[in-house]
């Protein structure tokens, strides 16, 4: 069993912070309802919001994704109607 431990130690030293571990949800820094397939949603928005000019439209889209991508896990059709607000407010600031 130490064996296991001490891998598991060395592992995720060798992998980072980014390594999730098996053992125990990490609840504050890589909840489940935001890692999917080893997929962190803050990396996905990270790369979709680079694209967007006006800052405040980036923050809408995050919010969008957050929610559309915790919703089976989490809050399921409040996430989903948490994300349509977020949409509904992007559009209306794209049409400014």
């Amino acid at each position: 069993m130490n064996d296991y431990k001490n891998f598991s130690k060395e592992v995720k030293t060798i992998m980072g912070e980014s390594y999730i571990s098996a053992e125990k949800p990490d609840m504050v820094n890589h909840p489940n309802h935001y890692t999917k397939g080893g997929i962190e949603c803050i990396d996905i928005i990270r790369v979709i919001v680079s694209s967007y000019k006006n800052p405040f439209c980036a923050a809408l889209v995050g919010n969008i994704i957050k929610y559309i991508y915790r919703a089976p896990n989490k809050n399921g059709l409040e996430d989903l109607k948490k994300a349509q607000w977020y949409l509904n407010r992007l559009i209306v600031e794209w049409e400014k």
